[in-house]
């Protein structure tokens, strides 16, 4: 096979519709825009969502438009509790890199959080954006220490 044999599907590929070119094309006269009223007008038709009369189908739905407001400055954490940290071995220093390296940031460019959830048996080096309370406590229970970098 070559590339002067390659031909589409056939029945794949269809001719646009020419509409207004003459009665013998089948689509003459008013090209299927049917006879008077707005939508045989130029320029006619109707807005997006216009439901004739109706009360449109956005303003029927519970009323909770323009309640709150989503914060500008919101920080987005890349959230790790202390039972993912079971991997790392005793005496090594977690950090933004060394989570990014085991594969447990979803978002390596975002801040990380250490939470409280789980158990930790072994000493480790935490250095993160924040440490939850609960979490500061255990990993310094353990024999770990924590501080928090800026970001």
């Amino acid at each position: 096979m070559k590339l002067h044999d390659l031909k589409p599907q056939e029945g794949s590929k269809k001719d646009r519709k020419r509409v207004g070119r003459g009665i013998a094309a089948g689509q003459g006269k008013t090209a299927g825009r049917g006879t008077k009223g707005q939508g045989a007008r130029s320029g006619g038709g109707t807005r997006l969502y216009h439901q004739g009369g109706n009360l449109p189908f956005f303003r029927r739905l519970p009323f909770i438009r323009g309640k709150g407001f989503t914060p500008i400055n919101r920080v987005e954490y890349n959230e790790v509790n202390l039972d993912q940290l079971k991997t790392f071995t005793a005496g090594s220093e977690v950090s933004p890199q060394s989570l990014s390296e085991a594969h447990l940031l979803r978002d390596p460019r975002k801040p990380v959080v250490i939470l409280g959830r789980g158990e930790l048996n072994v000493a480790l080096k935490v250095k993160v954006h924040r440490v939850t309370k609960g979490a500061r406590s255990k990993i310094e229970a353990a024999g770990g220490s924590v501080e928090t970098l800026e970001f």
